[in-house]
């Protein structure tokens, strides 16, 4: 179990009418993920080392309720299921308790090529932790 990372939304991500532009909760889930994959012990800087990467295939957000300059997000970061090609994240935004923000994002996994692979078969170590803190149904 991770902690939520939390983002203090900045003056410079709000929009004229004071909110938080929508397109910055793109970038709140990328913080919260690289985040998330430092504390599981295998951080992006280790990825990209290796010559792993893993792109964005998709991504899915739902609104709830507007922030603005100054707020608190707090972020929690699951993984809703990971194969040996796909890895499905998901991110559950709160501000003063109550959620403002839902999401996923959806990655494949590459090598520094660009070529697909097996994350199971090149990468046994991180497929065992992701897998082992996917979410049971």
């Amino acid at each position: 179990m991770t902690k939520p990372y939390i983002h203090k939304v900045k003056y410079y991500e709000t929009d004229k009418m004071g909110v938080t532009h929508h397109s910055n909760y793109l970038r709140f889930m990328e913080e919260a993920r690289v985040n998330y994959l430092d504390e599981i012990g295998y951080g992006y800087r280790r990825m990209e080392e290796e010559g792993l990467v893993s792109p964005v295939v998709s991504v899915n957000i739902d609104y709830k309720k507007a922030t603005t300059f100054d707020d608190e997000i707090s972020i929690d970061v699951k993984v809703e299921s990971v194969s040996a090609v796909k890895l499905i994240i998901g991110y559950t935004m709160t501000c003063n308790g109550e959620i403002v923000c839902n999401a996923t994002s959806v990655h494949c996994f590459v090598d520094k090529n660009s070529r697909p692979i097996s994350l199971k078969r090149t990468r046994p170590e991180l497929f065992e932790l992701l897998s082992s803190s996917a979410i049971k149904n």
